[in-house]
């Protein structure tokens, strides 16, 4: 299957698929990840369809295996007005926003929704998310060519199971995406309900679109607390 793809398979495709088979939850970096990591004031970072599409396929793709939802979330170390648009549009569980040490996000999302850290298929792109990367279960890095020495620093401490040929702002997610439905051994029967907009995905689709996305801080004390003023 690795043949298929050219970003790099850290760990077996088979490998992969171990671990994806436990997956209850699709944690996503934003900076870096959905997009090239560069802002414009309070907007922050974008994204794009293309990646867009990747995940809700991916989500369906998950659905069709196991018959249930994924739990989906964003953690970001600051405030996207962009990201929350996304969490929100999208139907994620969470979104998260200025969590400086990312572990704290997983710790409350472990703590609250039964979710273990084994069962966390994460996308990251850089150092702040390798406190996450270092006890989920699938990581996914999006590459770029910039962090070389990261990458071989993930490589070698055993943090990334797959890294992404194409960069944040060059559909990474989305490449990184359809390799997890090719995994998961339903990619063609994914695209040909979507696009026949079967009963099966309706279903989904209807699912989906009745979570209400939550939004989540820190306060002062350090503490993560439901947003008062999501934007």
């Amino acid at each position: 299957m690795s043949d298929k793809f050219i970003g790099k398979f850290v760990n077996s495709a088979s490998d992969i698929e171990k671990r994806l088979s436990k997956a209850k939850a699709f944690i996503f970096d934003w900076d870096g990840v959905f997009n090239n990591g560069f802002k414009t004031g309070q907007a922050g970072s974008g994204f794009s369809e293309v990646d867009s599409m990747g995940t809700n396929l991916l989500r369906f793709s998950h659905f069709l295996k196991t018959k249930h939802l994924p739990f989906t979330a964003i953690i970001s170390g600051e405030k996207n007005e962009s990201a929350q648009f996304f969490a929100t549009r999208e139907h994620f569980s969470l979104s998260f926003y200025k969590i400086a040490h990312k572990i704290d996000a997983l710790n409350y999302i472990c703590d609250h929704k039964g979710i273990k850290p084994e069962e966390v298929v994460y996308f990251f792109d850089d150092v702040l998310d390798l406190s996450i990367a270092k006890v989920c279960g699938l990581r996914i890095m999006i590459g770029k060519q910039a962090t070389t020495l990261f990458t071989e620093y993930c490589v070698k401490n055993n943090l990334v199971d797959y890294i992404s040929v194409n960069h944040g702002g060059d559909h990474g997610i989305r490449e990184s995406c359809e390799m997890l439905m090719t995994v998961n051994g339903n990619f063609d029967d994914v695209l040909k309900q979507r696009t026949d907009l079967s009963e099966v995905y309706k279903d989904y689709i209807r699912q989906r679109n009745n979570v209400d996305t939550l939004i989540y801080t820190k306060d002062g004390a350090g503490r993560i607390i439901p947003d008062q003023n999501p934007l």
